[in-house]
């Protein structure tokens, strides 16, 4: 209940909050070690990669035991990535809190809209029956999904399903996608101050900026992981080459 409210409060302050997405336990103790880190996210991406599946296609179990090994790993909140709920979005809200989840993301994947409305009601609901203040990052694909459709069609899509999620007891509203400030604002202006949640990608505006349009949240994504193999990569490639390993390596904490 404690990681719970913390996590709620990290919503609701002025500030923006910044969470770098983990995938494994490893990952999570190197960030939560910094003193800049107030809570942790999981991205769902990362975690099917690690186990060999497509992003959306891990088993329940396998992520559920994944993330509650994060949880158990650190002192901080974790908010987990639990993809569109595995059919039972509310039992698996429950079970996500059963191994120590105080928050999460689930998509709608635009679904119709009543299913979409329904599925943030079952998660909050669940998590009403465990007494858990569960801070809920409803996302909607209405951009990643959108197809062709114009631009200002994505944006009251956005607007009417938030409105809704928020409606229905979700803490934030995550609209993934380069954002950029002038659809930021309008997304703000209709879901609400403090109510909206992006994702930091290359093209989008950094943290600051969606924080003085009134962002609740941004976090990373698989990005984080994509980098850290990518170093991993370049660091074979000179190892091959004949290369040495470079001085000042840092321990892990």
């Amino acid at each position: 209940m404690q990681k719970a409210q913390t996590l709620t409060a990290l919503y609701d302050a002025p500030e923006i909050l910044r969470v770098v997405n983990v995938w494994d336990v490893v990952s999570a103790k190197a960030i939560a070690a910094l003193p800049e880190t107030k809570a942790l996210a999981t991205a769902g991406h990362s975690i099917a990669a690690s186990f060999g599946y497509s992003d959306g296609a891990i088993p329940r179990e396998l992520m559920l035991d994944m993330v509650g090994r994060i949880a158990a790993s650190v002192d901080l909140p974790v908010s987990a990535d639990l993809d569109d709920g595995y059919g039972d979005a509310g039992e698996t809200t429950r079970l996500a809190i059963g191994v120590g989840i105080v928050g999460a993301n689930v998509e709608d994947r635009l679904a119709p809209f009543e299913d979409s409305v329904a599925t943030v009601r079952a998660i909050v609901r669940a998590a009403e029956a465990e007494g858990v203040a569960f801070a809920l990052n409803a996302r909607t694909d209405a951009f990643v999904r959108g197809g062709e459709r114009p631009l200002e069609e994505s944006i009251a899509d956005a607007i009417a399903r938030g409105r809704a999620f928020v409606a229905e007891g979700a803490t934030s509203v995550f609209v993934p996608g380069i954002l950029n400030a002038e659809v930021t604002r309008q997304l703000v202006e209709g879901i609400g101050r403090g109510k909206v949640s992006v994702i930091g990608l290359p093209g989008a505006l950094a943290a600051a900026e969606y924080e003085a349009l009134g962002v609740a949240r941004i976090s990373y994504g698989p990005t984080t992981q994509r980098v850290a193999l990518g170093a991993l990569q370049d660091l074979a490639t000179s190892l091959y080459a004949d290369g040495v390993l470079p001085e000042g390596i840092r321990p892990l904490n």
